[in-house]
């Protein structure tokens, strides 16, 4: 997955609809958007999420529903690493959750991971960087720092990504953003006989 310019909603100070949603069931998500700076306007089965401000700093825990949900966590985590101050992560469901800050930190984030808990000093931007989608979720969080680095990245081993989000390269496209799958052949080796 490949991005070239900032286009992302939270990032450029933009707004996005999700349609076909229950805005009840995404309260834990909306209400620390809105901490974090972000307008959340509820509709019957949409919400509209913008952005004009800074992000600021937010202090989270998962928990089983209907608190904040561990899927959101690497999502987050990314979003955070652009808010201005400091920003404390506690997962709060599943060990090694924060496998994938590594990759977030080459793209210049400044994360400290203790156990169960990420202290995430947010910095001005992040920059492009070869990526890896460690797991689903992990890779969607590395999709969306991609979209808010200014400049080309690549995200390896997709397949994790896709397997969740279906159409995500589409989806993304829809919204603005320079995104495109690039399939690598890859030949198995040949086998003596």
């Amino acid at each position: 997955l490949r991005r070239r310019q900032r286009q992302m909603c939270i990032r450029d100070r933009g707004n996005i609809t999700l349609h076909n949603v229950i805005p009840k069931h995404m309260e834990p998500i909306t209400a620390k958007l809105r901490a974090a700076g972000c307008e959340v306007e509820e509709f019957d089965d949409a919400l509209r999420i913008t952005r004009t401000g800074e992000l600021r700093p937010l202090k989270l825990k998962t928990m089983p529903h209907p608190g904040f949900p561990t899927d959101m966590q690497p999502l987050m985590t990314a979003l955070l690493t652009l808010a201005k101050g400091t920003s404390i992560v506690t997962e709060g469901i599943w060990e090694n959750r924060f496998r994938y800050v590594d990759e977030l930190i080459h793209m210049g984030a400044n994360i400290q991971v203790d156990g169960q808990v990420a202290v995430i000093e947010g910095v001005k931007e992040l920059h492009p960087a070869p990526l890896r989608a460690t797991d689903l979720r992990a890779g969607a969080a590395m999709v969306m720092a991609a979209l808010a680095a200014d400049g080309a990245s690549e995200v390896d081993e997709t397949i994790h990504i896709e397997r969740g989000y279906e159409n995500i390269v589409e989806k993304l496209q829809a919204l603005g953003a320079d995104i495109r799958l690039s399939l690598i052949h890859i030949s198995e080796p040949t086998r003596p006989y």
